[in-house]
C-alpha cells in the first residue's frame, strides 16, 4: 500500500560537513516526485535519508524528521532493517547478485525478510514481482541462469523485481536509467507509471525530459559554493516546468546552467 512521507527540518551531514540543509518537502502516497537538481546538490543524499541508507556511510547523521505515514523513522527504536522492507530502493547501477540465478534474486529479500521458504510461495512471489517489473515474459523459460547473464536494462528491472517482492510501500529511484540505452530506458519509465499509484515513487534525476515525462510533482534542489543543498522550488511537474516562481528554477530547467 503506497504510503506519504513527509520530512521536516532535515539536515543531512557528512562528518562536520552539511550537505543537506532545512528540506521541508510532502512526497505524496501513489504519486511518482522527482528530484532535480545539478551535480551535487545533495538529491541523492535526501533519497538516501528517506530510507536511513545515509547513516550506513561512516561518520554520517541526519537531524530533523523524516514522517513515513506520520511514523517518524529516525525515532528510538525503529528499526532501520524493517524499515527499508517499507522503503526499497533501486540504484543508478543494476546490481543484481553476481552469484545467483533470476529466480533467487527476486525472492532473496522474501526470504531474508519475510523468512519464506515454501518453494511454491517463492515461486509466486518471484512470477508476481516480475510481472510487475514488465520482466516476465523476458525471463520465464530462464529463471535458472545468472542474473547477470541479462542485458543491462533487463538487470535494472530485475532489480526493481527485487525491490517490489518485500511489497514495499515507496520505491526510491536514483537515477534508475542513466546507465541504460534509450530502448531499456523508455521500459524503466513505462514501468514507473504502471507502478504509480500501487507504491509511492521517488525518483533522482538529471534528465529534464525524464522529470517532465514521469513525475507527478517535481522538487529543486541546489548548493551555492560555500551553501549546503537546500530545496528552491517544489511544485506539481506540469507548473514547474511552465511557470516555475524562482528565477533559479526557470534557470536550470531551461539550461542557463547545470
Amino acid at each position: 500500500m503506497a504510503s506519504e512521507i513527509v520530512v521536516r527540518d532535515l539536515n543531512a551531514y557528512y562528518g562536520a560537513h552539511c550537505a543537506v540543509e532545512g528540506v521541508n518537502i510532502r512526497f505524496q502516497a501513489g504519486a511518482i516526485t522527482a528530484l532535480i537538481g545539478p551535480s551535487g546538490c545533495g538529491k541523492s543524499t535526501l533519497l538516501r535519508c528517506l530510507n536511513r541508507m545515509h547513516e550506513v556511510i561512516p561518520n554520517t547523521r541526519v537531524d530533523g524528521q523524516v514522517l513515513l505515514d506520520a511514523t517518524n523513522l529516525y525515532a528510538p527504536g525503529v528499526d532501520a532493517t524493517l524499515l527499508r522492507q517499507r522503503v526499497g530502493m533501486v540504484f543508478q547501477r543494476p546490481n543484481p547478485f553476481p552469484t545467483m540465478t533470476i529466480f533467487e534474486n527476486v525472492v532473496a529479500g522474501a526470504k531474508l525478510a519475510n523468512h519464506v521458504r515454501d518453494r511454491h510461495t517463492l515461486a509466486d512471489i518471484a512470477e508476481r514481482s516480475l510481472r510487475r517489473a514488465a520482466l516476465w515474459d523476458e525471463v520465464k523459460d530462464k529463471l535458472h541462469r545468472s542474473g547477470t547473464s541479462l542485458s543491462g536494462g533487463q538487470q535494472q528491472r530485475l532489480c526493481i523485481a527485487r525491490a517490489l517482492a518485500v511489497e514495499p510501500d515507496v520505491l526510491l529511484m536514483d537515477e534508475p536509467a542513466s546507465a541504460l540505452d534509450p530502448i531499456s530506458t523508455t521500459k524503466i519509465e513505462d514501468l514507473m507509471r504502471e507502478l504509480k499509484g500501487a507504491f509511492t515513487i521517488i525518483i533522482v534525476t538529471h534528465n529534464m525530459q525524464q522529470a517532465a515525462r514521469v513525475s507527478d510533482y517535481t522538487g529543486f534542489l541546489l548548493a551555492g559554493e560555500n551553501t549546503p543543498g537546500q530545496l528552491i522550488e517544489f511544485d506539481e511537474t506540469s507548473k514547474m516546468f511552465t511557470t516555475p516562481k524562482d528565477k533559479r528554477t526557470e534557470d536550470y530547467i531551461t539550461g542557463r546552467f547545470g
